[in-house]
C-alpha cells in the first residue's frame, strides 16, 4: 500500500529534492506539492495525503498556522515539520497545532525515508536534538502538580517513552512489559489528562 505524501515547501531546490528521492520510492506517492499556506489550504483538503512534509518559514502564513488551519479537513493526515528552527518555541507550537514528527533540514534521505514510514506507523520521528529538547524538559515537568498528582510513576515512565517517539512495541520492549500493557497505560494517561492522542498528552504533560 502506497503512502501518500504532500511537501509544503517555499524553497524550489528544498521542494525538488525532497521529491527526488521520495517519489521513486515504491512506499511512497507525492500527491501534491505547494510553496505557501494559501496554495497548501487548496491542495490538501481535495488531495488528503497520509503525511504532509511541512515548512515552518513558509512567506505570508506560517507552516504551523496552516497545520492549525487545515487540519480538521484532514483528519487523517500526519503532519510532519521540516525546518531549521529548533528552538523550544517552534517545537512547542508546532505540536500544539497539531505535528507528530520534527525533522531538522540537515537530515539525511535515509533518515527522512525512515521518519514517514515511522510517522505512518503510529511514531513521532524527531531529529534527535529535538527529541533530547522534550525529554529534558518533559523530566523537569515530571516534578510538576500534574504529573505527580495525576499520572502513576510506570504511566509517566509511558508518556515520556512517548514523547520521544517510541512505538508501542518499543515501549513495551524498553520497559519490559507487554504491548497490551502499554495499550493500557496510554488509555489511563488520555483518560486522566483528558486528551485524545499522544501530541495532547504530550503537551499538557509539559505544560507549566
Amino acid at each position: 500500500m502506497l503512502i501518500t505524501v504532500a511537501i509544503i515547501e517555499d524553497l524550489e531546490e528544498i521542494r525538488e529534492g525532497l521529491r527526488s528521492f521520495i517519489d521513486p520510492d515504491p512506499d511512497f506517492e507525492i500527491v501534491a506539492m505547494a510553496d505557501d499556506a494559501d496554495e497548501a489550504l487548496k491542495v490538501l483538503p481535495f488531495t488528503q495525503p497520509d503525511i504532509v512534509i511541512m515548512d515552518i518559514n513558509l512567506p505570508g502564513m506560517n507552516g504551523i498556522d496552516c497545520i492549525n488551519a487545515v487540519k480538521e479537513e484532514c483528519p487523517h493526515t500526519q503532519f510532519m515539520m521540516f525546518t531549521v528552527y529548533e528552538n523550544d518555541e517552534k517545537v512547542f507550537q508546532a505540536l500544539q497545532a497539531g505535528a507528530s514528527g520534527y525533522l531538522l533540514k540537515n537530515a539525511s534521505p535515509e533518515q527522512i525515508i525512515e521518519a514517514l514510514k515511522e510517522l505512518y506507523n503510529g511514531g513521532s520521528p524527531m531529529s534527535p536534538t529535538i527529541a533530547r529538547k522534550l525529554v529534558n524538559i518533559f523530566r523537569d515537568q515530571k516534578k510538576s502538580k500534574l504529573s505527580s498528582d495525576l499520572l502513576g510513576r510506570r504511566e509517566n515512565d509511558v508518556l515520556e517513552l512517548l514523547a520521544q517517539g517510541l512505538l508501542y512495541k518499543e515501549i513495551a520492549a524498553r520497559l519490559s512489559i507487554t504491548v497490551g500493557t502499554v495499550r493500557q497505560h496510554i488509555h489511563n494517561i488520555y483518560e486522566k489528562l483528558h486528551v485524545q492522542n499522544r501530541t495532547e498528552a504530550i503537551n499538557k504533560a509539559m505544560r507549566k
